[in-house]
């Protein structure tokens, strides 16, 4: 758990406060915009990638994509966050090739269960 690096993509100075102290005990770096935390990836190599669905400019599905299209970034796991709880939203952005789904307000212990089993998941077929 200690060395692990987690790109917070999230617009929200509270959300991401919270996730950041959730996150005790993993490295974590932040973005506000999908189009900044693209860049982070580039230059950090994060080992997850936490992406708020709902984001001023670019919005985390067309983030993911971009992710997914590029050799590099493609086996970077990525967990989206939406407020959006709506039962069909897990299985669309599922469908849309995120690796783990949280809703808002985070379920604390839920959410780092979800983090622990993504970043244990990575290179795993």
């Amino acid at each position: 758990m200690a060395d692990e690096l987690i790109l917070i993509i999230e617009d929200n100075e509270k959300n991401r406060k919270l996730v950041r102290d959730v996150l005790q005990g993993y490295r974590t770096v932040e973005s506000e915009t999908a189009e900044e935390g693209l860049k982070l990836v580039a230059g950090k190599s994060p080992d997850l990638i936490l992406m708020d669905i709902q984001l001023p400019g670019m919005d985390g599905i067309t983030a993911l994509k971009q992710l997914r299209a590029d050799a590099k970034t493609k086996p970077i796991p990525v967990i989206a966050i939406t407020a959006s709880a709506m039962t069909h939203n897990r299985a669309t952005m599922l469908a849309e090739g995120f690796d783990g789904y949280q809703t808002k307000p985070l379920s604390i212990r839920d959410f780092l269960e979800e983090v622990r089993r993504v970043l244990d998941a990575r290179g795993k077929p």
